[in-house]
């Protein structure tokens, strides 16, 4: 039965000499399809089968096995992203990121992932969408943050900060020298939280408090996911030396 399947490539393994399995992430989760002899240069699948190819696969369909490729549609070549590094980066780790969220969960990821992409892709902020992204993947992990009151008292009340080794908001009353954040980056994290991706047309928020989301969601991270990711490593120090390069 030939199926068409919506997707993006996310990994690619080789098979024999001239052939390779690829891992397409779709709306019904990861399909895995053999593609015949799509290194060999005159095929018609050496373009369209690399890593982060976004289109409509046509497909021998094998539940539970490995699906047959017969041709290609690209939907969006993704080329803003695969003509620039440090977007490669994000999308990188975005995806390896999306791989340890979908061992945890049942639910499809897939629709928020390809949208952060694709947002990305458009010239939106990356390290705004990813960190958008990181924060609704906290619930799939177990580690949901709690966006309505002190973590330490329960108060919903006075919140004048947010801490990621305490794990979230913290009240006046509990305060114990705890760096302060601006007001908008408190107000920020419940709207990262909430808005859907799709409709992101426009980014307007300063460097500071940018910063101090994303500085916040390195330590929640780092401190309760558990997760200690290569391309997280090495985007950051990317994006550290470029930093260094500017100044």
């Amino acid at each position: 039965m030939i199926r068409e399947i919506e997707g993006l490539i996310i990994k690619e393994i080789p098979y024999g000499e001239t052939s390779k399995i690829i891992h397409v992430y779709t709306n019904e989760g990861l399909i895995g399809i053999m593609c015949k002899k799509a290194k060999s240069l005159k095929s018609p699948f050496r373009a369209t089968t690399l890593k982060f190819t976004y289109g409509r696969f046509n497909i021998y369909y094998k539940e539970n096995k490995l699906s047959t490729l017969v041709s290609v549609d690209i939907i969006n070549p993704l080329s803003t992203i695969k003509n620039d590094i440090v977007l490669l980066s994000y999308v990188n780790y975005l995806t390896e990121l999306t791989e340890q969220v979908i061992k945890q969960t049942p639910d499809n990821l897939y629709a928020d992932y390809m949208a952060t992409i694709l947002k990305i892709n458009a010239g939106l902020e990356p390290l705004i969408m990813c960190n958008i992204l990181e924060i609704k993947y906290l619930d799939y992990l177990g580690v949901g943050l709690n966006l309505d009151s002190c973590v330490s008292c329960g108060g919903k009340a006075a919140i004048i900060t947010i801490d990621g080794d305490k794990g979230g908001y913290i009240c006046s009353n509990c305060y114990q020298n705890e760096f302060i954040v601006e007001k908008k980056t408190i107000e920020l994290l419940r709207m990262y939280y909430y808005v859907d991706i799709k409709s992101i047309t426009k980014l307007k928020i300063s460097a500071k408090v940018r910063d101090e989301i994303n500085n916040f969601l390195n330590t929640y991270y780092e401190r309760y996911t558990g997760l200690y990711l290569k391309s997280k490593n090495f985007l950051q120090k990317l994006t550290s030396d470029l930093c260094q390069k500017k100044d």
